[in-house]
């Protein structure tokens, strides 16, 4: 389907503070505006989104990944959704290129990357994940470094990285530098859009990055269902440059940074255990683990509150947001709007004044927080709203949010 000619948004609020809620409870998603708090549009999406909506550069088109393995794309000024491809059967997430160009997605079945034309998502290319033996292995995660100009593809079964470049000059990949069976002695393939594989001492398949995009910190999710650890990834030299020592299942896809007395810190929930833990970038020291009501998925902030918001969703507390000084690494209030229901996912307008949360219910609500006080400015009620994901935070790469 051709996008519509629209040479502005055919609305008047700010098209680059609008949030895309994801309500679960019926399969819809709502573009509610972040200045009125008022809906724009809401229209029923593929089974199970997941991974959150991506947005191009821009901020005018966001792409949805089903779990079944349907890509959306969505245009946020006319409010359309203009065309549709099924990249897989089970898909983990899809990623959009910095310089909005290509769809990256990642799927658990297949054990396939598919590259997509961002434009209208014909499919360019269809990569086979498997290791430099052969073996083959589930995509858990695929996201987009925007500094480098590529993607990073977490694979769930086998002890590699793999980043993906974008870039029109990249250079080529030699047999003898990424280990690819593949490839005879001396024999290269292009740099763009081929994996460059890093070997890994053992599966990494949940990850974040620091601020500089040169270094991921992940962690894989073993059968006993703790962690095992985490370890810090150098891109540049490709190989594990840091160990950490993390309790329970850190959900580091959640991990966000501040800058604390100086220092860059990198903060991340946790799946098994009531604990955040505070990792110092550079040295990659556990600078402190803060003791939660209980284990929580989200965590998010914004550059301009001094406040961090984690939930315990996982516990007998998950009706409590807990409100963290990102200064003092103390947790210094809990909010309990609806006692005994589902509350998670912040996220905070473009200016960063007021947070939003979902009640993760059937009879759901999005609340809205003032930032600042921390009192209750309105509820709009949703079917099970889960994420709800703000244009300019993520295309500017808020240091609040996940990347």
């Amino acid at each position: 389907m051709t996008a519509p000619r629209f040479d502005r948004p055919r609305f008047e609020a700010d098209p680059l503070n609008l949030f895309v809620v994801v309500e679960t409870g019926d399969h819809h998603a709502t573009i509610l505006d972040g200045d009125r708090f008022e809906r724009l549009a809401r229209f029923p999406t593929r089974f199970a989104l997941h991974g959150g909506p991506k947005f191009t550069p821009d901020g005018r088109y966001v792409y949805f990944a089903s779990r079944d393995g349907w890509i959306s794309k969505y245009d946020l000024w006319s409010l359309k959704l203009l065309t549709e491809v099924r990249a897989g059967i089970n898909t983990r997430n899809a990623a959009v290129s910095s310089d909005g160009r290509y769809v990256i997605v990642g799927n658990y079945l297949p054990h396939t990357v598919a590259i997509l034309d961002a434009r209208d998502l014909v499919p360019l290319k269809l990569i086979e994940a498997k290791d430099e033996k052969g073996s083959s292995s589930r995509v858990s995660a695929v996201y987009d470094a925007a500094p480098r100009k590529s993607f990073v593809v977490a694979l769930k079964d086998v002890p590699e990285l793999w980043e993906i470049s974008y870039d029109d000059n990249a250079a080529p990949i030699y047999a003898g530098l990424v280990h690819d069976y593949r490839l005879g002695e001396g024999a290269a393939i292009p740099g763009k859009l081929n994996p460059r594989r890093t070997r890994l001492d053992e599966v990494l398949d949940d990850f974040f990055f620091d601020p500089s995009y040169a270094n991921l910190i992940g962690a894989a999710r073993r059968e006993s269902g703790d962690a095992g650890g985490g370890q810090v990834v150098n891109l540049d030299v490709r190989r594990r440059i840091a160990r950490l020592d993390l309790p329970g299942m850190p959900h580091l896809a959640s991990g966000i940074s501040w800058r604390w007395q100086g220092r860059t810190v990198m903060v991340t929930p946790n799946l098994k255990e009531g604990v955040l833990s505070v990792i110092e970038t550079g040295d990659w020291k556990i600078v402190k683990q803060i003791p939660t009501l209980g284990p929580g998925f989200f965590m998010r902030s914004h550059e301009n509150s001094r406040y961090a918001f984690v939930d315990s969703m996982m516990s007998a507390a998950k009706d409590t947001l807990q409100v963290i000084d990102k200064a003092t690494l103390e947790r210094v209030a809990e909010l309990r709007p609806a006692p005994g229901k589902t509350l998670a996912h912040v996220e905070f307008t473009r200016d960063g004044r007021y947070a939003l949360a979902s009640l993760w219910e059937e009879d759901g609500a999005i609340i809205v927080f003032d930032a600042q006080t921390l009192k209750e400015v309105k509820r709009i009620p949703m079917r099970k709203p889960v994420g709800k994901y703000n244009v300019w935070n993520k295309i500017s790469r808020s240091e609040g949010t996940s990347h």
